[in-house]
Parts: structure tokens; C-alpha cells; sequence
């Protein structure tokens, strides 16, 4: 028996009791809470989610708009081909998920019934391309090169192919007119990712799984304007997807065209000539290494003098961006990729940086004439400059006596401006700098434009290098631990040099200011960039972001936004010091390093200036360069590892410009072969539906593009 009270015992039941009640009464207040806030606060909130998760929307593409040459013949515009696509709806309602029709499928296409099955499986975290990544109930294409007889048979046998369609499609065409290219300026398109979808998520033009969008060059630059505005038919569907009503639908709408300063004409010709000057090279003797050049790369950009804008730029090597359309194979990626292709994907034109060697020399002649030398002075060509025991030879080791700085552009003496960058050095306190230190060299590249990206209207350009005092300490700073690792007071040239740097490798030395002078050293430049300032030159001293985009058309032709060139700086230098390097450059072309190349040329109806460079580059073949303008055109021309400016480039910029003036053999003009004598100002004729007519290419580029459309059918 216990010995506990009746009365304690009962208290300790009742709490007990209470405890409990409390604990109910508190799960039932919580969970009426809960119940208020999802039914009455955020009640329709929630009704609109689950009523979403009912409807499924069917995208229907824009039709991408065309990428026009400045004359409105197509660079990339449409063409309807025969679309085979599939409905995952249709095939998951088969006994097998829909494998036998596409195996069967696979048979009529002449395709793996592997591959047919992957492109459109579901793409998530797990599955590699290829893969389906767009809505589910949109319906998947599975070739976009499917045969009339094969559409035929699909269609006749309906039965054998439930959720199989076989229609016309509008499919991106790289149009290649006049046997042009434009791989690297127009660029291709790529199904969208989700970091893009997400970036685009609040911005003007949204983007759908189902979207394709511009990767590289004007496709990407203009995406937004070519990719239009697709249409949407929203489905209401069951919890199994089947679909039970239809709540709305909005067309699609096409998107603009966009009107370009490039001709078709002249960029087949540059392309050509650059491909030709290359193989050239590759045929010619470097007796410096004892083998022929390798020239493995090149870049050539034809640009109007007065505005910046861009008739023609040439990449090589380069590609076909007809390979992406309809998605690239794994074969074709690897080719434009891999570690053998020297990536031709790259536009060497914006993103190809070299030491510029002589072309650079309109700029320390610029900077020595502010820095109080006189143009017309006497300078010294020696043979050799030298700094201590570091000799510094002219090219050639020529000697041409005593000469002012318009005849040094001429000859390209090295010397003079060896001498008048040292001379600048030590004003400037030499190894012990002042605290503000006029710097005129470096100074005078960064207001050339040097050092930062033109402004052209084209993704991933890249900005060269002015290696001046900051970015001396810069680099030294970045890369101290690993010189002061691997230097060796008496080790080999690679470590003397490591260790030379850690200890002052923040500093600029005089072999450092000498070698600017030329356009050598840790100097990095882009052709764009030399065509932009050799174009200023020509203008009277305007520097313009380069630009290819002219206008955008609307599809139906009603509106036009053109684009108008924009400068962004002035050439430091006055009128008179304008007028004498441009007399200088003439020079070069009559009676300079460039005159071997110009025999011939109408100098008195079409004065030409131009300016050779042949730059060094450790470890490698020298770089070829060749800067040139008119009163119209600025044309510059580069061939990595392909020997010297005049030898290389010489002749195929030569050759441009007879394509561009109509200059025969003999020195003469036909103005009926001429291309384009003067800049296109006007846009092509817009007709009152919108269509833009495209001016005749004229036989000769006719057959060239019907000869490159049959070699890539062969």
C-alpha cells in the first residue's frame, strides 16, 4: 500500500490533465493559424500557383531577322528547310514511351536510333548533351535536314508515327555572298543557357528555353533586336499532362534586320588575300630560324577613314558558322576547339594582340614633337644605339646620316627613336624617377587609344597594353615570387632574367623606353586599333569607335534607327605636325620601305600613305604588319610568324585597294571594275512591305559564291 495521500495523488492528476489540455489547445491554435495564413492572408497568392501548375505553354519561334552587307544583300538571313520534330506528350502515351517510333523514325532518317532517343530526352544536372532543354510539351526537333521522300513517308504513314511531325522551317543560312565569309563578324547562334535566362530575366527581351541566341559577333551584339518576340499558346492540362483546354495565344513577332557597313564584295577580296598572302609567306625563306615562315594566324580590317566604320575584316584561319546551325556536331566542335585548331573561333582582328613594331612610330613622333623636338630637326641614324654595354641596332644596321623625324618614318630608323626615348628617360630621372614624371611616350600611346577597347560594336575585344609605369609595378607585383623562385645570379638567360626582375622588375629602365619607341617590348596592340588610328590620321585627326552595325529595320520596314558614328577623342597633335606625318607617310609608299609595293599607283588622283612594320617577338618568327590610308579607306594587315611588313602584308593590301579603286596593272583606273571608289552613305532601298532589295553582286562575285555554296555541298 502506498503511503501517499488520496488528495496529493488526485493534484498531480489534475496538473497532468491541464498540462495536456494546454498542449492541444496550442497545436490547435498553431495549426488554425497556419490554416488562416495559407487560406485568407496569402489565399490567392497560392490559388494562382496551383492554377499555374495546370498550364503548359507550346512556344512558337520568331523568325530571326537578316544581317545585311551595306548593299542588302544577305550575310545571314532564313532558309525553309524540312523540320523533323517529335511531341514527348504524344510518344509517352506508346506501350514503350515511344521507342518503337523512334526507332522506326531513325530507320526512314538514316540515323542511330541512339542519337534520335538522346536529342529528346529531358536535359537535367545528370544528362549530357545531347539533350533536350527546352519545355517538354513544345515539340523536340530531331533534324532539320530531312529529305522531301522522307517527310513524304513520315507523313503517309501516320499510323507508324504518332507525335512525329515533318514540317517547313525557317532555319539560320550563313549566306556566304560573293564567296565571303564573315565568320568571326557575324558569329552563330547556340541554345540559350540558364545563367542567360536568368541574366535576361527582368530586362527588355526575356528569354525562353526554347530560344536560340547569338554567340559571338553581330549575332550576339545585336541578339536582342535580331531574335524578335516569340509566340506563346498556353494548354491547360491534368495532373497526368494530358491536355484539356487551350487559354490563350499570342504570335509571335519577327525580329528587326540589321543593315551593316560591311560590303560582300570587299570582304571576299580581303579574305582572299589574306588566306593568299599567308600561303605566300609559308613558301618564303626566314633566315633567321633557318626554316620558311609558319605564319599561323592573321587579321586584315578595311575601315572608312571619315567614319569609322567597317567594310570589311578578315579573320584566319577560320570556319564555317554554317556548322552550328541545327547544333554542332561533337566532330566539327572539336575541330573549332581543340588544342590543334589554333582557334579560328577567335576574330583576330579584335582579340589577335601583337607587338605593332614600326607602325607604331607615328606615335613617338607625336610624342617627341610635344615634348618640344622639333619635327625638322636633325637626329641622328646611326647603325647602333648604345645604353651601357646593351647594344640596340637599327634594322638592317643601315646608317642614313643626319635626318629630321619625317625621314625617319620613311627609312623607319630605329635609332632616332632610340635616341630621343632615352633622351626623354633620363629627363625623366632616369633609374631614379621624379615623383610626376612627364612620361610623353607612354602619355602619347594612351591618348592615341592604346591600352583600352575601340568601342566597337562586337563582344570580347580586348585592349592591348601600354606597358608604362603602373603597369611596371602591376606585373612585377604579380609575378615577384615566381622570378625571385626560379632567378639565378649566373644561371642560364631565362634565369639571369628572373632574377634581374625580382630585384627590379618594378622599375622602367632605359632598354624598357627604347624598345617603346619601336613598338616592341611588353607593347600589345589589336589591328582594330591601328586601323582606328591610322584612320584618324587620314580624317584630320577624329578617332571613332569603329562600328559595323548601320541601322536596324523593323520587319515591316515602317522603322529605321540608323546608327551614327561616334567619335571618342582627338589625336594629340596640332595641324601642322597632322600635316607633316601624313606628308612623311606618303613618303613611305614613294620613296620609303613601302615604295617597292606601290610602283605603279596613281599617286596624283589617289595619294596613298603607308607605314611598314616587321615586329620581333622572343621565341617566335617575326610579325608582320602593314598600316595604310587614303582619303577614304584605312587598311591594316597582320601575319603572325609571316615575316616582314612589306614582304608579307605588302602585296595584299595592295591588291585591296586595286579591288577597291579599280586600279589595273598598269597604274590606270577602270572605274567599271572599281568596287567601291567611295564609302556606300546611303542604306539600300526598303520597300513598302519591309523586304530590303539587294544590289546585284555583278558576275565575277556571282560565280565565286555559287563556286563556294558547291564546294560545301561537295
Amino acid at each position: 500500500m502506498s503511503n501517499i495521500p488520496e488528495t496529493g495523488r488526485t493534484t498531480r492528476v489534475t496538473v497532468r490533465l491541464v498540462a495536456i489540455q494546454i498542449l492541444v489547445f496550442s497545436l490547435l491554435l498553431t495549426l488554425g493559424g497556419r490554416l488562416w495564413y495559407l487560406q485568407i492572408r496569402n489565399g490567392d497568392e497560392y490559388t494562382k500557383k496551383a492554377a499555374n501548375n495546370h498550364v503548359q505553354q507550346v512556344v512558337h519561334p520568331a523568325v530571326r531577322g537578316s544581317i545585311l552587307d551595306a548593299r542588302g544583300v544577305p550575310l545571314a538571313d532564313n532558309e525553309t528547310r524540312l523540320v523533323v520534330s517529335a511531341s514527348r506528350t504524344a510518344l509517352m502515351k506508346e506501350p514503350d514511351d515511344g521507342k518503337a517510333v523512334l526507332t522506326r523514325l531513325a530507320g526512314v532518317l538514316k540515323m542511330q536510333p541512339k542519337d534520335v532517343m538522346d536529342k529528346v530526352r529531358l536535359c537535367d544536372a545528370k544528362t549530357p548533351q545531347p539533350c533536350w532543354n527546352g519545355s517538354p510539351y513544345q515539340p523536340i526537333p530531331i533534324t532539320d535536314e530531312a529529305s522531301p521522300q522522307q517527310a513524304l513517308q513520315i507523313r503517309e504513314r501516320e499510323e507508324d508515327f504518332p507525335g512525329i511531325s515533318a514540317e517547313p522551317t525557317a532555319v539560320r543560312r550563313y549566306a556566304a555572298p560573293a564567296g565571303s565569309n564573315a565568320a568571326q563578324v557575324l558569329g552563330y547562334l547556340s541554345p540559350v543557357t540558364d545563367e542567360q535566362i536568368k541574366k535576361a530575366e527582368h530586362s527588355k527581351s526575356p528569354l525562353l528555353r526554347s530560344d536560340q541566341v547569338g554567340s559571338n559577333g553581330l549575332e550576339h551584339e545585336y541578339d536582342s533586336r535580331l531574335r524578335g518576340t516569340a509566340g506563346v499558346t498556353r494548354y491547360e492540362v491534368d495532373n497526368l499532362g494530358r491536355v484539356i483546354g487551350q487559354r490563350e495565344s499570342q504570335r509571335a513577332r519577327p525580329g528587326d534586320n540589321v543593315v551593316t557597313s560591311i560590303d560582300s564584295r570587299v570582304q571576299a577580296v580581303a579574305e582572299k588575300e589574306l588566306a593568299q598572302a599567308m600561303k605566300d609567306a609559308r613558301k618564303t625563306h626566314d633566315r633567321n630560324t633557318g626554316t620558311n615562315y609558319k605564319a599561323d594566324s592573321g587579321a586584315v580590317v578595311v575601315m572608312e577613314a571619315k567614319t569609322g566604320r567597317v567594310v570589311a575584316m578578315a579573320s584566319n584561319p577560320t570556319y564555317d558558322p554554317n556548322a552550328w546551325v541545327g547544333g554542332i556536331s561533337g566532330k566539327d566542335y572539336k575541330r573549332l576547339t581543340g588544342k590543334d585548331s589554333n582557334y579560328p573561333l577567335l576574330n583576330r582582328a579584335i582579340q589577335g594582340q601583337a607587338a605593332p613594331g614600326s607602325i607604331f612610330k607615328v606615335i613617338p613622333t607625336t610624342a617627341a614633337v610635344n615634348a618640344g623636338y622639333d619635327f625638322d630637326g636633325n637626329y641622328p641614324c646611326t647603325s647602333s644605339f648604345n645604353i651601357g654595354s646593351q647594344v640596340f641596332k637599327n634594322f638592317e644596321s643601315q646608317n642614313h646620316g643626319s635626318i629630321n623625324l619625317g625621314r625617319a618614318l620613311e627609312v623607319s630608323c630605329d635609332t632616332v627613336f632610340y635616341h630621343l626615348a632615352y633622351e626623354q628617360w633620363k629627363k625623366d630621372g632616369g633609374n631614379k624617377p621624379k615623383k610626376k614624371p612627364a612620361d610623353w611616350f607612354y602619355k602619347t600611346a594612351h591618348q592615341f587609344g592604346l591600352g583600352k577597347e575601340t568601342g566597337i560594336d562586337l563582344p570580347n575585344e580586348v585592349t592591348g597594353r601600354v606597358p608604362d609605369r603602373k603597369w611596371k609595378k602591376d606585373y612585377w607585383k604579380a609575378n615577384k615570387g615566381a622570378w625571385c623562385k626560379g632567378g639565378k645570379k649566373d644561371g642560364n638567360y631565362g634565369q639571369r632574367l628572373s632574377y634581374e626582375n625580382c630585384l627590379e622588375g618594378m622599375k622602367m629602365r632605359a632598354g624598357d623606353s627604347v624598345n617603346f619607341s619601336i613598338g616592341q617590348g611588353d607593347t600589345l596592340v589589336t589591328p582594330i586599333q591601328m586601323a582606328t588610328i591610322y584612320a584618324a590620321i587620314s580624317n584630320g585627326g577624329t578617332l571613332y569607335d569603329p562600328s559595323i552595325g548601320k541601322a536596324v529595320v523593323s520587319p515591316d520596314g515602317k522603322k529605321i534607327t540608323k546608327i551614327k558614328p561616334t567619335p571618342h577623342g582627338k589625336l594629340p597633335m596640332n595641324a601642322a605636325t597632322r600635316q607633316k606625318i601624313d606628308s612623311a607617310l606618303a613618303g613611305v609608299a614613294t620613296r620609303g620601305t613601302a615604295a617597292w609595293r606601290f610602283g605603279g599607283w596613281p599617286q596624283n588622283k589617289i595619294p596613298m600613305h603607308a607605314k611598314t612594320g616587321t615586329a620581333e617577338v622572343y621565341g617566335k618568327q617575326t610579325t608582320s604588319w602593314f598600316a595604310t590610308y587614303t582619303k577614304e579607306y584605312s587598311v591594316v594587315m597582320t601575319i603572325s610568324q609571316g615575316g616582314t611588313g612589306s614582304g608579307a602584308s605588302g602585296p595584299a593590301v595592295r591588291k585591296i585597294y586595286n579591288a577597291l579603286y579599280g586600279i589595273d596593272k598598269k597604274g590606270g583606273i577602270d572605274k567599271k571594275k572599281a568596287l567601291l571608289p567611295k564609302p556606300q552613305a546611303d542604306l539600300p532601298t526598303i520597300e513598302s512591305d519591309g523586304s530590303i532589295e539587294a544590289q546585284p553582286l555583278g558576275k565575277q562575285f556571282a560565280l565565286a559564291a555559287n563556286e563556294r555554296r558547291r564546294g560545301a555541298q561537295r
